[in-house]
């Protein structure tokens, strides 16, 4: 039994290895390490200090961009807003994004008079047939716009699905949420973006 767990922690160990050496640059590169850099002296080299540099976060500006709708239309974020804006990167195949779907289209409904509320479909990971589908099962009646390419789920460094952005009227992130939050927890977090 023992000689079977030492077994299976070397091939760990090899398979570890193994993939750090054919995939350790696009690890990197997907951290933001370059290659061949050396952090200067006296910085932080850890690995979270190195991609929190690149990240959005509350506080900072939300990134540009524009990207096409269902509908066919352009939707740009970029500056300054009429209205704060949620933005929410989901996928069909998601299942948190699932239970989330009917607390969207609720708040949607309550609070679309004072908020902007866009779905983002990270398509490069979904299926456009599937992602019509699920709009059309939970009654989407907001903009869903189709991140074909991941641009700008990278851009907004996307690490797992739902992830909703809440950005104010002046166009700075006031708060990112990975993962899903009960009902009353989200619209807690929409109350205090309209200061209601």
């Amino acid at each position: 039994m023992k000689r079977n767990r030492w077994i299976l922690a070397a091939l760990l160990v090899l398979l570890a290895a193994a993939l750090y050496e054919n995939y350790g640059n696009g690890i990197k590169s997907f951290l933001g390490i370059e290659k061949n850099a050396t952090p200067a002296s006296g910085s932080d080299q850890s690995v979270s200090a190195l991609v929190a540099k690149n990240v959005p976060k509350p506080g900072t500006k939300a990134p540009e961009f524009s990207l096409v709708g269902l509908d066919g239309q352009s939707y740009e974020v970029g500056g300054k807003r009429d209205k704060p804006l949620l933005l929410n990167f989901w996928a069909s195949w998601c299942d948190p994004c699932k239970e989330e779907a009917p607390d969207l289209v609720k708040l949607a409904e309550k609070y679309g008079d004072q908020l902007d509320m866009y779905a983002v479909n990270v398509t490069f990971y979904d299926k456009l047939e599937d992602a019509k589908a699920f709009v059309d099962n939970y009654g989407y009646r907001f903009p869903v716009l189709l991140d074909e390419n991941e641009e700008l789920y990278r851009k907004y460094n996307g690490i797992a699905f739902p992830t909703n952005v809440l950005i104010n009227a002046d166009g700075t992130i006031q708060d990112v949420i990975v993962g899903t939050l009960s009902p009353e927890e989200l619209e807690a977090k929409i109350k205090e973006l309209l200061n209601v």
